[in-house]
């Protein structure tokens, strides 16, 4: 809990402790009910500076970083085998230690680590149990990416199950107006086109899914975002609403990374999040996450995953736009770096992943 102080009116620091224990208690609050003998379902996010994780007399000890001052540090202590031992543990950027006993006790314990820096890239992936291919689902892997026929198929099906989503999000999260029935009349054909169309390579389908995503994220425009203490500490016009999903700040080029907005950065840190979930998810059930099949291999890329995401991006969408909508937000809660790129305060960072399972 944050420590009884009393800070100036317009001290910044004041507000980013203010804004971090504000992100601290919404997590608490919206921790999931569990069943009886039910294993911990939710993953430990740890984030800021000065993590720590050691074994103690068996015992894995781990202390949570530093985001604002003042700040009570938090402590955990699991057993093996403890009810209360997450599945999952998030490093969120930051910085700390932990020892080689620590990745020994992990992966004896079943728990996989990932780290995600604060760009909303996927630095390291260390399966709880290792990674032990399954030597079918390689075939299978290496089968698809290697047919082209079937390699078109299984992309177009992707696809298909992501503009699928994707109306569901408009018709859900976004407000009826003519944009938003254009953009699910676009996607209703999209799938049509996907469903019955003989495809010759993959630029053809990415065609179809950049059209609906041009109108899937014009319906957004003009979509609110509520701001608090906006007259004592003002943020950019360009925050107040949503106005398109590429960056201002990667020039001439149109790019989803490096996020200039809000929305975007909440965005793209999920989308991450979710990546590094299906990664550890996949890397345990036997396929190699480096082997795409409709995303071309890059080294240290998953591939693969980047793959299998595509049908979930308008779900985490949906998150997001919640996320959004319920809250009030504050200049605090994001920096806006000189280069013009928005990032989230580490504890809006918790919250986010703490939303996306």
């Amino acid at each position: 809990m944050l420590e009884t102080a009393i800070f100036a009116k317009n001290d910044p620091d004041a507000d980013w402790a203010e804004r971090s224990e504000f992100w601290l208690q919404s997590i608490v609050a919206d921790k999931p009910k569990r069943r009886l003998r039910q294993r911990n379902p939710a993953p430990l996010v740890l984030c800021g500076h000065g993590v720590s994780m050691r074994i103690e007399n068996g015992s894995l000890v781990i202390r949570d970083g530093f985001t604002h001052y003042p700040q009570k540090q938090s402590k955990y202590r699991f057993f093996p085998h403890d009810l209360e031992l997450p599945s999952r543990i998030l490093l969120l950027d930051g910085s700390g230690t932990l020892s080689f006993d620590v990745l020994s006790w992990l992966a004896e314990q079943d728990v996989a680590l990932a780290r995600v820096k604060w760009t909303g890239e996927v630095a390291t992936v260390a399966s709880g149990g290792g990674y032990s291919a399954d030597r079918d689902k390689l075939a299978w892997q290496n089968k698809l990416r290697n047919d082209n026929v079937q390699r078109l198929a299984f992309a177009a099906d992707l696809i298909r199950q992501k503009i699928t989503a994707s109306i569901t999000t408009l018709e859900i999260d976004i407000p009826a107006s003519h944009v938003q029935r254009v953009a699910i009349s676009k996607a209703h054909a999209g799938i049509d086109q996907l469903k019955f169309k003989t495809f010759d390579d993959l630029n053809a389908i990415f065609a179809i899914e950049g059209e609906c995503a041009s109108a899937y994220f014009a319906a957004w425009n003009g979509l609110p975002i509520a701001w608090t203490g906006a007259v004592r500490r003002p943020v950019p016009e360009s925050w107040r609403t949503f106005s398109g999903r590429s960056s201002l700040a990667t020039g001439v080029k149109a790019e989803n990374r490096n996020a200039s907005h809000p929305i975007n950065a909440l965005l793209n840190y999920a989308y991450a999040v979710k990546l590094a979930h299906m990664q550890l998810q996949a890397i345990a059930d036997g396929y190699d996450p480096t082997f795409g099949i409709m995303h071309n291999g890059r080294r240290g890329k998953p591939a693969f995953i980047l793959d299998l995401i595509e049908p979930q991006r308008p779900v985490v969408d949906s998150l997001i736009l919640r996320f959004v909508s319920e809250r009030r937000f504050a200049a605090a809660d994001f920096t806006l770096r000189t280069d013009g790129v928005c990032r989230l305060s580490p504890q809006l960072a918790r919250a986010v992943a703490n939303l996306v399972k």
